[in-house]
């Protein structure tokens, strides 16, 4: 993910207030969120049940009045349908979830996971992605989480997770879900934090942009969007745990959301970008700019720059290219922060190009 500050430079630079920007690949939305914060209208897409969750309760955020009335409704229903109608699901799961979550903790989660109707309340949506920021994370270092000790940042496999928790005698917490859903939406609900437009955001795969946004055709100013990097990670596994709470197995799935493995051979992967082009193309307006974030592992700078330029000029036969392109160390990255001393992805590359 980029940055708010680098998204709300390049909204600034390349666009106006009013003006609509667009991301294919929304992730945690923030590019979508600095639009509207900045004025200008905005969409985005994203294949992802999570990503879409979380950029889509930005989108179109709700009154803190209406979640604090939803939290208690919800807590109330829990309450009334008895802890113990709980216990015959959280039996079932696999032992990754009773070591995981605190059993009064697992028992709200599972009520929420059944209860929330995220794809079509936006107060629901607002709850689940709040549910999502919580659901794990270092809880020697904030009682917000929910888990055992995790990074907040992707899910452990479960045998990677229980043979740490048993090698470091760490147990979960018990976590009041209600509670801390309350304090976290008066948190993230503060009056000066909310975006003065709303914008929309479709849960599908970016190749098919026009058909979610077809009243758009040739109004969108800026693309500012960063694809998942090549040959680096896989959001459905990365994400399992996420994906559980939304409906998904209780259990890391590969392949199973997105269908390929587009983002593992290079020579797939700018054919794939070519035809996220082509999908957003129609959406586009006269004198559009297009601002991509991108990184790769194995790939040198040059077959970086070659390979997305190519995929772009096949759609764009007038392609300009706006600024020499900007070379970034990633510094942090998850895979030192899991296996020290591992080869991941080093750099990141900012590109911005006049698209028609």
């Amino acid at each position: 993910m980029f940055p708010e500050e680098f998204a709300a430079e390049q909204i600034r630079r390349y666009s106006s207030r009013g003006d609509l920007i667009c991301d294919p690949f929304s992730g945690r939305g923030t590019a979508l969120l600095q639009g509207l914060l900045l004025e200008r209208k905005a969409v985005a897409t994203d294949i992802n049940p999570v990503a879409y969750c979380i950029s889509a309760a930005k989108a179109d955020v709700p009154p803190l009045s209406d979640v604090r009335r939803e939290i208690t409704v919800l807590r109330k229903r829990y309450t009334n349908n008895g802890q113990s109608s709980y216990e015959p699901e959280r039996s079932l799961l696999p032992p990754f979830f009773r070591r995981a979550f605190y059993h009064t903790t697992l028992n709200q989660l599972l009520f929420l996971r059944s209860a929330l109707r995220w794809k079509e309340s936006r107060v629901h949506r607002f709850i689940a992605a709040l549910v999502l920021g919580s659901l794990h994370g270092e809880m020697d270092k904030s009682s917000s989480y929910f888990s055992n000790q995790m990074p907040r940042t992707i899910s452990t496999k479960p045998d990677y997770s229980i043979r740490y928790w048993d090698e470091h005698d760490l147990w979960p917490r018990k976590r009041d879900v209600f509670a801390l859903l309350r304090k976290r939406a008066e948190f993230r609900l503060r009056e000066e934090d909310i975006p003065p437009l709303s914008g929309e955001v479709a849960l599908g795969d970016a190749r098919k942009a026009v058909s979610f946004f077809p009243k758009l055709r040739r109004n969108v100013k800026l693309i500012l969007t960063s694809p998942p990097y090549l040959n680096i990670t896989n959001y459905e596994e990365d994400q399992w745990l996420r994906l559980w709470f939304l409906g998904n197995d209780p259990s890391p799935t590969y392949k199973t959301i997105s269908k390929d493995d587009r983002h593992l051979d290079p020579l797939k992967y700018w054919t794939f970008l070519k035809e996220v082009w082509q999908g957003i193309e129609p959406l586009l307006a006269e004198g559009a700019s297009l601002v991509c974030r991108i990184g790769a592992k194995d790939l040198n700078r040059d077959e970086v720059t070659d390979g997305l330029t190519q995929s772009l000029k096949d759609v764009f036969p007038g392609l300009r290219r706006k600024k020499p392109p900007v070379v970034s160390r990633i510094r942090n990255r998850q895979t030192e922060y899991f296996r020290p001393g591992s080869k991941g992805c080093l750099y990141e590359m900012d590109f911005a190009f006049s698209v028609t």
